[in-house]
C-alpha cells in the first residue's frame, strides 16, 4: 500500500528566483504538525543519476493527496455556490455576501495555507487558490521524478486523469442545473457516465496507475485494471448517495443535501426505476426544493419503495461481480491490492 501513496507523488511548474521560492515555502505548509517537510534534494549534474531518499515517495505522495483534496473541494464548494455567480448583478441581494461555504473550505485547507499567519477569508479568491494547489501538483512530479523513466507517463497519466475528472464535474453541473424542471431524465446510464468521469478515475484508478509506473510496469500491460475500479468507484459512489441520505449525520460527518441540491444520485435513478405513476409525480415536485417538507416527502417515498433493501440487494451483486473481475486478473499482487480496497469500502458506514 505503500507504493499507492507514494505514487500518488506532484508537481511541475517554472523555475522561480530563491526569493520568491523562500517567500512561497514560508506561506505554504505542506506538512502535518508533527511531520516535517523534507529537505530540498541536492541539484543533479547532467548524466548523474537522483539517489532515493528514505521515506521520500511517501511523504510526498501525501503532500500530493492533501494539494488534490484541497483543490478538489474548493473547486466544488464555489461551483455549487449560487453566491459565486460572477455573472449576477452586484447588487442582487446576497451578492456580496460571505458565504458560509466558503469559509468552511478555507478552514478545512487553512492548516496547509496561512497568510503571515493569520487565517483570512478568501471568497471568490478561492478560485485562484484552487489553481496554485493544482499547479503544485506538477511542480511535486516535476521536483521528485523529473530523473526517472516513468516521469512522462506519470506526467500524461495525471493530465488525463484531470481532464476526465472536470468534465465528469461539468457532467454533474450540466445535469444538476440544466435539469431541473425535469427529473424523470435520470436515468442510470447518466448516473454512470456522471460517477465514471467524476469519482473513479481519480479516487481509484489514479493511484493504482500511478503505483504500476513507479513498479516499473506499462498500464498498456494492465488493460481490465481500468474497468474494474471504475467498477469500484460506481459501487463507492452508490454507497455515498445512500449514507447522504440515510446514515447519521454525526457518524459520516455532514449532512446530507443531495435531495436539496437536484443531484443525479443513485436513490432518485432507482426511484424514478420503480415508482409508480403516483410516486413520480411527488418526487418531481419535491426533489431539489430547499425546504424540509420537500425532503421529507421524497425520503418518505424513498422509505415507501424500500429502497434500504434495494441498495442492499444491490450492494451483494456488485461485490459478487467485482470479486469475480478482480480474480481474473493474471496478476496477483494486483488481485490482492484490489481485494484489500474492496475491503475497505465493503458496507461502509461512513
Amino acid at each position: 500500500m505503500s507504493q499507492l501513496q507514494a505514487a500518488a507523488a506532484s508537481s511541475s511548474g517554472a523555475p522561480t528566483t530563491p526569493a520568491l521560492e523562500a517567500d512561497l515555502e514560508g506561506k505554504l505548509l505542506l506538512h502535518d504538525d508533527n511531520v516535517s517537510p523534507p529537505a530540498a534534494p541536492p541539484q543533479i549534474k547532467r548524466g548523474e543519476r537522483r539517489q532515493p531518499r528514505e521515506g521520500g515517495a511517501d511523504v510526498v505522495g501525501d503532500q500530493r493527496e492533501r494539494f488534490l483534496r484541497a483543490y478538489d473541494r474548493l473547486r466544488d464548494e464555489l461551483l455549487d455556490d449560487d453566491s459565486c455567480d460572477c455573472a449576477s448583478s452586484p447588487t442582487r441581494p446576497g451578492a456580496g455576501s460571505r458565504s458560509f461555504k466558503h469559509v468552511h473550505c478555507y478552514l478545512m485547507i487553512s492548516w496547509m495555507i496561512l497568510i503571515q499567519g493569520e487565517i483570512r477569508f478568501v471568497g471568490l479568491h478561492g478560485i485562484n487558490d484552487g489553481i496554485v494547489l493544482k499547479c503544485h501538483i506538477a511542480r511535486l512530479i516535476k521536483k521528485y521524478f523529473r530523473e526517472k523513466p516513468y516521469y512522462i507517463d506519470i506526467c500524461e497519466l495525471w493530465n488525463e486523469i484531470a481532464l476526465q475528472t472536470s468534465l465528469g464535474q461539468m457532467l454533474d453541473l450540466i445535469s444538476t442545473h440544466n435539469v431541473a424542471n425535469d427529473v424523470a431524465k435520470y436515468n442510470i446510464e447518466v448516473y454512470r457516465r456522471i460517477v465514471k468521469y467524476k469519482t473513479s478515475y481519480y479516487s481509484f484508478y489514479l493511484p493504482v496507475a500511478c503505483a504500476l509506473l513507479l513498479y516499473g510496469a506499462k498500464l498498456e500491460n494492465f488493460s481490465g485494471l481500468r474497468d474494474v475500479l471504475i467498477e469500484m468507484g460506481i459501487y463507492f459512489q452508490a454507497q455515498d448517495d445512500y449514507l447522504d441520505c440515510f446514515a447519521d449525520p454525526n457518524t459520516i460527518g455532514k449532512i446530507g443535501t443531495d435531495i436539496e441540491d437536484h443531484k443525479c444520485s443513485w436513490l432518485i435513478v432507482q426511484a424514478l426505476g420503480h415508482a409508480n405513476s403516483d410516486e413520480i409525480e411527488v418526487l418531481l415536485k419535491n426533489y431539489g426544493k430547499k425546504d424540509s417538507t420537500s425532503v421529507s416527502k421524497v425520503k418518505n417515498t424513498y422509505s415507501t419503495l424500500d429502497l434500504k433493501d434495494i441498495f442492499s440487494e444491490f450492494e451483494d451483486r456488485a461485490y459478487k461481480h467485482l470479486v469475480t473481475s478482480i480474480e481474473a486478473q493474471n496478476d496477483r499482487t494486483v488481485q490482492e491490492i484490489l481485494k484489500s480496497f474492496l475491503k475497505k469500502i465493503h458496507r461502509r458506514k461512513k
